[in-house]
């Protein structure tokens, strides 16, 4: 164990007692990324990728669709400064970058991508910096910096680079697990609602658009004589208020004042249990649910339920959700897809042809996906556990290097 003493700084804790702490400002000159004549960087305006940084025109990260970038020198440091924010990269050679940035270059010639580490961690474990909707200069220059011997830094980077490349790696492997988990369960949804559970039964030509065979004894109807529209409104407040999310259709909590707010509820419309309810405006990123509440919802949404309430809603719920998914319902919109308005229009919304089994085999189906659909999603959530639990361990790790609490 090596002594340790206090830093005088609560996130940071102990450190050894030869480092140093001091300002970020007194071992970097900061300042904002300028602008740049971008007709050379054509790549950089229509690249969308993770981070807003460009390294010699090769290694392209996210441009939030930003296409301003500028020069910057060797051995220097950028801190995003809009979209997320704080995340900090070391460049040994000069390079391109988008600008909503901030520079580091060192007043003193030697640095190494320690500095790197340890501003991520300024971001990550300082009280407060989550709700920091920009960085600038002034709030980046107070911050504080551990510094240890040169040589002692260079460790750390080794050490460091060695163990987050192998978390990332497992991340990487466990997103991509996930990736085919969900593709699997897409795949069962739409085989069930177009082809059944019997793969022994005759298919015949579907006359449906979208799926070319359906079992023999399944009926392709047009979905306007199956269910109605509705477009009753509220008049009043004091229902929930209820979105369409990509998860299904959730209570949206409006005391935060968090998302979009209406000034006036009394004209959302009104939704009953088991009413289905439709983002037709936004086919891309929308979506359509069966609801499990009574509230309101955007009078710009659609609303609609089955005529035949002997029909199962959970089956006809597999369908849409599939089409929304496989982009069947985009196929068919109208707009302009580009600013979220690629709509799907009443007409073709009502014209639009299903696959109908009897009534006893739509709820079957509905059983089995309900089952199969359950186990697929918590092998989903416990891969989704371990990324973030990885995540953490990784943010634990650079900030117990960084902070000399952990010897390398």
């Amino acid at each position: 164990m090596r002594k340790m003493k206090e830093s005088g700084i609560e996130w940071i804790g102990q450190i050894p007692t030869t480092w140093k702490i001091t300002n970020i400002s007194r071992i970097y000159n900061i300042k904002a990324g300028g602008d740049l004549d971008v007709d050379n960087y054509s790549d950089v305006s229509t690249e969308i990728h993770k981070y807003p940084i460009y390294t010699n025109k090769q290694n392209k990260y996210d441009a939030y669709g930003y296409t301003s970038v500028s020069r910057y020198k060797s051995n220097s440091i950028t801190v995003t400064g809009r979209g997320d924010i704080g995340i900090a990269f070391y460049r040994e050679c000069e390079y391109d970058a988008i600008i909503r940035l901030l520079v580091l270059t060192p007043k003193n010639k030697r640095m190494c991508k320690y500095h790197e580490y340890f501003i991520n961690s300024v971001m990550n474990f300082k009280e407060g910096s989550s709700a920091i909707q920009q960085l600038s200069t002034q709030q980046l220059s107070p911050h504080k910096i551990c510094l240890p011997f040169q040589n002692e830094q260079e460790e750390i980077v080794t050490y460091l680079d060695h163990k987050c490349t192998k978390i990332d790696e497992t991340i990487e492997m466990e997103n991509q697990v996930i990736e085919k988990l969900k593709a699997y369960k897409q795949s069962v949804i739409t085989e069930a609602v177009t082809k059944g559970l019997d793969t022994n039964v005759p298919m015949k030509d579907s006359g449906i658009e979208w799926t070319e065979v359906i079992p023999e004894h399944w009926k392709a109807i047009k979905l306007k004589y199956e269910f109605r529209i509705k477009k009753n409104i509220a008049g009043k407040d004091g229902y929930d208020i209820l979105s369409v999310t990509q998860k299904g259709i959730k209570i949206k909590d409006i005391s935060n004042n968090k998302g979009q707010i209406s000034m006036d509820y009394t004209k959302y419309q009104l939704v009953d249990i088991n009413d289905y309810v439709m983002n037709h405006m936004d086919l891309l990123t929308g979506f359509v649910d069966c609801s499990k509440y009574v509230g309101i919802t955007s009078p710009d949404y659609r609303v609609f339920s089955l005529i035949n309430n002997k029909n199962s809603k959970e089956y006809f719920k597999y369908i849409f959700q599939s089409c929304y998914t496989n982009k069947i319902f985009y196929g068919l919109g109208q707009g302009v897809s580009g600013l979220g308005r690629w709509r799907l229009q009443t007409d073709k919304f009502l014209n639009f042809s299903l696959p109908i089994p009897q009534i006893c085999e739509q709820d079957k189906i509905a059983s089995y996906l309900n089952n199969k659909c359950l186990n697929i999603d918590r092998a989903i959530i416990q891969k989704e556990n371990l990324i973030e639990k990885l995540t953490q361990y990784k943010k634990s790790l650079i900030y117990e290097c960084v902070t000399g609490k952990q010897e390398v």
